[in-house]
């Protein structure tokens, strides 16, 4: 069977770690999975699914997550893997305000990929740059577990 790719950007390393969750989440599962920097990523027909992440940062999303979406975009429809993303967004979590401006920067993101159709999007809370004072961390570890699960079913593993 042939594995699932997890392709993350990352500034500070926080989006890689939460792409190694969602990996050990779908080895829990049973799949194989390849997981590294979205630039890395070559040939992209040779994977039962793809799972594309980066964080929001200053207002957009990483480019590297952009370039892998842009090649994805060029490989036949009929041969292109089922392909899910997420991003990581807002560094506070106080209320649902605080994920309005994330969830649209994220949704502007993704409309610059209309060729590409995700089986499933996630918008997850972020973390703060490792030098900040003080230090927020809002992700949420069953959320991205969740969300990990919900991949799995709807590629069959």
């Amino acid at each position: 069977m042939n594995p699932i790719l997890i392709a993350f950007d990352t500034k500070h390393g926080s989006t890689a770690e939460v792409a190694d969750a969602i990996a050990s989440r779908l080895r829990e599962r049973g799949a194989e999975v390849e997981i590294g920097p979205a630039r890395g990523a070559s040939d992209l027909t040779d994977f039962r699914g793809i799972i594309v992440g980066a964080p929001i940062y200053s207002g957009r999303w990483m480019k590297g997550a952009h370039r892998l979406l842009r090649k994805l975009a060029k490989v036949p429809p009929d041969r292109r893997p089922p392909v899910a993303i997420f991003a990581l967004g807002p560094r506070k979590d106080e209320g649902p305000e605080d994920w309005v401006r994330p969830r649209q920067q994220f949704e502007r993101a993704l409309d610059k990929h209309r060729t590409i159709s995700p089986i499933s999007t996630a918008l997850f809370g972020g973390v703060d740059p490792p030098r900040k004072k003080d230090h927020r961390d809002v992700r949420d570890w069953g959320a991205i577990a969740a969300w990990a699960d919900q991949v799995g079913d709807l590629i069959h593993i």
